[in-house]
Formats: C-alpha cells, sequence, structure tokens
C-alpha cells in the first residue's frame, strides 16, 4: 500500500495537470474550480482538500512548471538549456491561452513580485551556467517570448546568440 504522502503527491500532480489542461483550454480567468476538478477526473471536494482558490491552483502551477522546466534544462550545455527554455516558454499551452484570453492578468502573472523573481533568476542562473545578470537578462527575454513568441527558427537563433554573450559565474 502506498504511504499516504505519496499518494497526496500524486493526487496534487493529476490536480495541476487538469488545471493546466482547463487553463489552457479556456484560460485562467473563465475557468472554474468545477472545470479544473473535472479536467482532473477529480469531485471538487478533493480540488479543495488540496487547493483553497483558484489563485492557490495557479500558484502551485507555476511552482510546478518552474521546477519542471529547471529539471529538463539541468545538466544540458547552456546553449541546449536556453533553446529548450525558449521553445517551451513560448509554446506553453497556458501562456498561449491567457495571452489571447486574460492578457491583463498574463501581465500580473510574469510581472510577479521580487521573490518569485528571485526564484527563477537563482534557477536561470544555475541552469545556465551565469552570473545573475545574465541571468536578468535572459529571463526578461524568456518573458518577452511570452507575450511575442517568435516562429521557432528565430527564437532559436536568438537563444543561441544570447547563450554565446552569457557571462560565467562570479
Amino acid at each position: 500500500m502506498p504511504a499516504p504522502r505519496a499518494v497526496m503527491g500524486r493526487t496534487r500532480a493529476g490536480l495541476l495537470r487538469g488545471a493546466a489542461d482547463a487553463f489552457a483550454a479556456t484560460g485562467v480567468r473563465a475557468t472554474t474550480m468545477q472545470a479544473v476538478a473535472a479536467a482532473a477526473g477529480v469531485a471538487k471536494g478533493t480540488l479543495y482538500n488540496h487547493f483553497r482558490t483558484k489563485d492557490d491552483v495557479v500558484r502551485a502551477l507555476l511552482s510546478a512548471e518552474l521546477r519542471r522546466l529547471t529539471e529538463a534544462a539541468t545538466g544540458r550545455p547552456p546553449v541546449e538549456a536556453l533553446v529548450l527554455l525558449a521553445d517551451e516558454v513560448a509554446d506553453h499551452p497556458v501562456l498561449r491561452t491567457m495571452a489571447v484570453t486574460d492578457p491583463a492578468d498574463l501581465v500580473a502573472l510574469l510581472g510577479a513580485g521580487p521573490e518569485r523573481w528571485a526564484e527563477v533568476g537563482a534557477a536561470l542562473a544555475e541552469v545556465l551556467q551565469t552570473d545573475a545578470d545574465g541571468a536578468g537578462t535572459t529571463g526578461r527575454w524568456l518573458l518577452g517570448l511570452v507575450l511575442q513568441p517568435a516562429d521557432p527558427p528565430a527564437r532559436r537563433r536568438q537563444a543561441r546568440r544570447l547563450a554565446a554573450v552569457l557571462p560565467p559565474p562570479g
């Protein structure tokens, strides 16, 4: 029998996958907690056992996506990591939907507080083997791809150019 913590973790992961599917389909604002629960294949009560509000779901999904992207990019050469991150951010289904359905909410999400950007900057610095300034510049470029994704060949060229000029860590 799996440990209760493992079951809770799998349930939470399933809820976040359902949330991503629901948000990608209709945007964050138009998606209800009932729609998230339905997309995850659980009762609404199960969703509320893990998340009190839709904002809590969004924050948890953002954190999970940051972890996923960090893990996917870790261990790759900086240029490969940056190309992967650029493609993931530019083509992210939830971000693409939000750009159309919830642009003001997307801008607010991208302008998250300093503590979130410190976390993102630290992850970028580690993954890309660069200093804080290089991570900050890269983060701003990746944010730009959320709003204007560019075509894949262009963003990959840009990623390679940016990776070539990133300074080494400190």
